[in-house]
């Protein structure tokens, strides 16, 4: 009998079992006698416990109980040999596979070097690229995310943006206006904020694009169409060139609060998406070309605007953007 054959002791078997114990030379009726049973219950429970090892035939006759530990170590001495021999195996392939890391490394550098721009198709394998990427990353990644982040993205960035900072990559995400007014946006900006990275946001950006120690940039094939792949861009001159366009971006960001509730007005001095409403208020702009230029809906200016306004006691744009320059909340 094998492991996967094990039958379960049922409570005939253990009583005839305990009863051969005490009285190793009965024969099975004597036995069935003494358990209240029939001989052939007894028969049938004695056979089980031989195939488990727990009864051995006497030379003299009859059966002979066997401990436990005796006929476990009888039963599972061979499943322990196979364990021990697949645990040499899993070991002897673990040193084979560590052994290529290094050939891995240097390959992989070479292919940096020997391909300054690379095309990879596919949802999958641009998720295998970028999960790649953020394994290797050492120092920073920074990110431009046009219009607002969906459920789905986020729930595949924030594991490994907190594994990032945690191992101390420096993280910057620039995202649009309209993220600071949408949940999901919000969520995203938080949770890696709090974590340490830093966020701001922006009336228009250019394009998706992920950015790995300034030695690779990952930009959509299709910006309309992410599923359909992805270049990575290795080449020193488009990639300084693409590093300049993020460095501007940033510099014309506006910080993300990370504390719940961005975006909103307060009792308090306004937040970074509150100052450029009332800068803009301020110059005499409306509030659809406010809208346009940061990027979010026309009613989430219109409730900012009334909002401000309340704050500061205006009754008019022009007043609140006065008073907006007096407190010092313009500059």
């Amino acid at each position: 009998m094998t492991i996967h054959e094990v039958e379960d002791i049922d409570a005939t078997a253990l009583q005839v079992y305990l009863l051969r114990v005490r009285h190793p030379a009965d024969d099975a009726d004597r036995l069935a006698a003494r358990a209240g049973l029939r001989p052939g219950e007894v028969t049938r429970a004695e056979a089980l416990l031989y195939g488990l090892g727990l009864l051995q035939p006497s030379p003299a006759g009859g059966w002979v109980a066997v401990s436990p530990e005796s006929a476990a170590d009888q039963l599972l001495a061979p499943v322990e040999a196979d364990i021990l021999a697949q645990r040499i195996t899993m070991a002897a392939a673990r040193e084979q596979f560590q052994s290529l890391s290094g050939e891995y490394v240097a390959a992989r550098g070479m292919r940096s070097a020997e391909i300054s721009i690379e095309v990879v198709e596919g949802i999958g394998n641009t998720r295998a690229v970028i999960d790649d990427l953020a394994r290797t990353c050492t120092e920073s990644v920074e990110t431009l995310m046009p219009g607002v982040p969906t459920d789905e993205a986020i729930d595949a960035a924030v594991p490994l943006d907190l594994e990032l900072l945690s191992r101390g990559v420096g993280i910057r995400v620039l995202m649009q206006h309209s993220a600071r007014t949408h949940r999901v946006g919000l969520r995203y900006a938080e949770t890696i904020g709090a974590a340490g990275a830093q966020v701001r946001s922006a009336g228009t950006l250019p394009s998706r694009m992920l950015i790995y120690d300034r030695r690779c940039a990952v930009l959509p094939l299709d910006p309309l169409h992410t599923g359909t792949g992805v270049a990575l861009v290795r080449d020193p001159s488009a990639l300084s060139f693409l590093c300049q366009v993020f460095d501007h971006c940033w510099d014309d960001g506006i910080d993300i609060p990370v504390t719940a509730g961005a975006g909103e007005a307060g009792d308090g001095v306004p937040n970074g998406l509150e100052r450029e409403v009332l800068r803009l208020m301020a110059v005499g702009r409306s509030n659809d070309d406010i809208a346009e230029q940061l990027g979010i809906s026309r009613r989430s200016v219109s409730r900012l605007v009334s909002q401000l306004m309340a704050h500061l006691g205006a009754t008019s744009r022009f007043q609140a953007g006065a008073r907006a320059a007096l407190n010092g909340w313009l500059g």
